[in-house]
């Protein structure tokens, strides 16, 4: 799967989904662009799921008819995450098109 992190995403955490392909915002020059922006880059450039701890996302966004699957997690803190891994991994592998998880 093709994962897009958001730019509050920490970077390490790429090392812990090995079966997912990770692009980060920033990798993409896309750390400026606004949430309904960065979905519609991620969405045209083919990723499958956008992965953020914006918690606010679904009030900000108008997501219904969405093409790329959007999970958001918990919080952002690299320790925290990486305990939840292989819920974050397991999530990731049961994300359709259109869905938005929350962990």
């Amino acid at each position: 799967m093709k994962v897009l992190f958001d730019v509050n995403m920490p970077r390490p955490l790429r090392k812990e989904l090995l079966d997912h392909e990770v692009i980060t915002a920033q990798s993409m020059n896309w750390g400026a662009l606004e949430n309904g922006e960065l979905i519609d880059a991620a969405e045209k450039a083919g990723f499958n799921a956008f992965l953020t701890a914006d918690k606010n996302l679904q009030y900000q966004q108008k997501l219904s008819g969405r093409r790329i699957g959007i999970l958001v997690l918990p919080g952002n803190k690299l320790r925290e995450l990486k305990a939840i891994a292989p819920r974050i991994c397991k999530a990731l592998d049961e994300l359709k098109p259109g869905d938005f998880v929350e962990l």
